[in-house]
């Protein structure tokens, strides 16, 4: 069985490792890489979507970065408790037409003994943005993100 680390119960560090290693992952765009960190069986709430197991996991992002071009994401731990951990998040995207839009949201995550996430409810809210009012250009700590 493939373990990844690190593993619950989680410390206030492991829990930030685990939050910035999705942060990393979901920042390369690629879904096989991203599904990989959960359980075969894994279970989704993303805003009004409902998904169950790895497949339909690659299958929503696939489409997710299909239409939100320029993605980048930043994550913050909110907070931990034994295998579960809170996130908000933030993430900037363009659509199709050009438009620029900033996506607030909130992450409830739970894993299994072996470090893959088995649910992960998400609420996201959309905010249209001009490009000049971008604050997500590139790798984390590159530009300052400000709590909004």
């Amino acid at each position: 069985m493939t373990e990844r680390p690190p593993l619950p119960p989680f410390t206030a560090e492991s829990a930030a490792r685990k939050v910035q290693a999705a942060e990393d992952a979901w920042n390369t765009r690629d879904p096989h890489k991203v599904s990989l960190a959960y359980s075969e069986g894994s279970v989704w709430r993303n805003r009004d979507t409902f998904l169950t197991g790895r497949a339909a996991i690659v299958e929503f992002l696939t489409a997710k970065w299909a239409r939100e071009r320029a993605y980048a994401l930043r994550k913050d731990l909110w907070s931990f408790d034994g295998n579960r951990i809170a996130v908000r998040f933030q993430y900037e995207c363009q659509d199709a037409d050009g438009q620029w839009w900033r996506s607030y949201g909130n992450e409830l995550w739970e894993f299994d003994g072996r470090g893959l996430m088995t649910r992960r409810e998400a609420s996201i809210n959309d905010v249209r943005i001009e490009e000049h009012e971008r604050r997500i250009h590139g790798p984390r700590g590159e530009e300052p993100l400000p709590v909004q």
